[in-house]
């Protein structure tokens, strides 16, 4: 047996959940995949993978065994790398994940950059609202909003994610601003609830220095990020969106932000990665490149108005003109992850 062949076989198993997907990504027929996986368990002399016919998992065993494989096969990775010819640089298929807004507005305007930086890389971007499971889904790396618990996950914080409350200007002729939070009583909200959970996306706000959850009327819910914003624009109520999810309406003024001296708490941006991946030369660029991104771009620097965005906002160090920055902020982007 070989066993080289058979940590990448073990491994990619693990990560795609699947005899059938891992044969497929590797080009192998599916029997050989569950010979290789037979055969190296039983020179182990070890069950690595419980099987059922809906589902795989690992195995106490299992699980410390791919977490050694996968760290020795990133390091031969690296190995490799370091010594192939120096004009080349990092290749291979690299997974990305990102919630929609992100990927939309940030990432798919700056891809001709990175595409002429690491032409041999080849860029699989998921935009989904779910949270993908990263070593279920194959996914190499992440960028995730809010507050991260896996201990699992390396992370580089590479932005603040702001939001802000606003309304159409013909819901506040109806029935006039908000001054205070304790105004917000006699005041209707458009709710948002997770298609996840279908819970009610709670609103917040800082007071003196700490967040406060405040409960708002309102009498329409959606899960859906332009009929949320759509809502808020035809005077449904008030609403809480990412301020640079927004910004094109509020420069037109067909929304106005209020309650400017509570503002909802900020949320971290990070890039995400499996700790024993940490060393792939492609999961080292493009964490690299976003967090450049990130630190160049005015969308994610709290800018209000579209004519700032106009002037500062630079993706990797390329001025996008008027046009391009307008097409991109369509109110239609907005989505469950900005909450």
């Amino acid at each position: 047996m070989d066993r080289f062949q058979a940590m990448q076989v073990f491994t990619r198993v693990v990560d795609a959940n699947s005899f059938t997907l891992a044969a497929d990504s590797l080009g192998l027929p599916r029997s050989t995949v569950t010979t290789t996986i037979q055969n190296l368990e039983r020179s182990l002399k070890l069950r690595l993978l419980n099987r059922t016919t809906r589902r795989l998992s690992l195995t106490p065993d299992g699980a410390a065994y791919y977490e050694r494989c996968a760290q020795i096969l990133a390091d031969i990775e690296d190995m490799d790398a370091s010594f192939r010819d120096v004009t080349r640089g990092p290749s291979g298929r690299l997974r990305i994940d990102t919630p929609p807004s992100i990927g939309r507005l940030i990432l798919v305007p700056a891809l001709c950059d990175f595409h002429t930086r690491y032409p041999d890389i080849e860029l699989a971007i998921g935009m989904g609202d779910r949270v993908v499971d990263m070593v279920r889904d194959a996914v190499d790396c992440a960028i995730r909003v809010g507050d991260l618990a896996d201990s699992s996950m390396v992370a580089r914080r590479i932005g603040t994610f702001e939001s802000i409350t606003c309304a159409a200007p013909a819901y506040l002729e109806r029935h006039g601003e908000p001054k205070s939070i304790e105004d917000l009583a006699n005041h209707h909200a458009v709710h948002y609830f997770s298609a996840r959970t279908g819970r009610v996306i709670d609103w917040s706000f800082m007071v003196d220095g700490k967040p406060r959850d405040i409960q708002v009327k309102g009498s329409v819910s959606v899960n859906d990020a332009e009929a949320y914003v759509q809502c808020g624009v035809n005077g449904f109520g008030l609403i809480q969106p990412s301020r640079y999810m927004v910004a094109p309406l509020l420069a037109s003024g067909q929304l106005r932000e209020i309650l400017t001296e509570w503002t909802p708490p900020p949320q971290p941006i990070s890039v995400v990665y499996l700790h024993n991946r940490h060393l792939s030369p492609k999961v080292r660029v493009f964490v690299d490149w976003v967090s450049e991104l990130f630190q160049h771009c005015a969308l994610m620097s709290g800018c209000k108005y579209m004519d700032q965005i106009d002037q500062e906002c630079a993706f990797a160090g390329k001025e996008k003109p008027q046009a391009a920055v307008r097409k991109h902020l369509k109110q239609e982007e907005f989505e469950e992850s900005v909450f």
